[in-house]
């Protein structure tokens, strides 16, 4: 066994769980197909896909699918850093960092999927389909597409307060702007 099937997650959600029927010569074969997401609230997040002819063993498969395709996902003051949309096929979702206290505003799939990875305060709009399996390979794709705030700072050399300066709260621009003034205090100390 992989050490990730033996990682546990506090957050384990079945988004869709569907009959499929196969239709052979001698009648038809109905079988079950099940969709999860798995998650730590705290960044961590993974989607599965399970098939079998009982309930329990196509969640079991799916869950065990879910913990091999786990993924990290940026996470700031419990909301995303900037807009960002994630496609897959012909779904479309457009997420956007929210307010301390607006909640999840999003539908079952992605919202899903939200919470197991841990995001409190997002906005979303789906724009397109909305077949459940593709709005949350659109989400996945969309937390994966995030980027870190504090690495694009570093890469542009401008001060994290600017990067972030739409989607901070007041106790980040004060300890930013306490580091801002440290730096000064230490290059006036330099040159003097």
């Amino acid at each position: 066994m992989l050490e990730e099937e033996k990682e546990v997650f506090p957050i384990e959600n079945v988004v869709t769980i569907k009959r499929v029927v196969k239709v052979v010569s001698g009648g038809r074969k109905f079988r079950l197909s099940a969709w999860v997401v798995i998650g730590d609230g705290n960044g961590t997040v993974g989607i599965g896909h399970g098939k079998a002819s009982e309930t329990p063993e196509a969640l079991e498969k799916a869950f065990r699918k879910a913990r091999r395709n786990v993924k990290k996902t940026i996470i700031l003051n419990k909301t995303i850093p900037h807009p960002v949309v994630g496609e897959c096929g012909a779904a479309k979702i457009l997420l956007k960092p929210a307010a301390p206290g607006s909640g999840l505003i999003a539908c079952q799939p992605v919202r899903s999927v939200l919470e197991a990875a841990g995001y409190e305060n997002v906005i979303t709009k789906s724009m397109g389909s909305n077949n459940a399996v593709n709005l949350m390979k659109a989400t996945m794709d969309a937390l994966l597409k995030l980027k870190n705030p504090y690495e694009v700072a570093r890469t542009r050399g401008k001060p994290v307060s600017q990067v972030l300066r739409r989607f901070m709260y007041e106790s980040q621009r004060t300890e930013v702007s306490e580091d801002k003034a440290n730096k000064e205090q230490d290059r006036g100390e330099l040159e003097s």
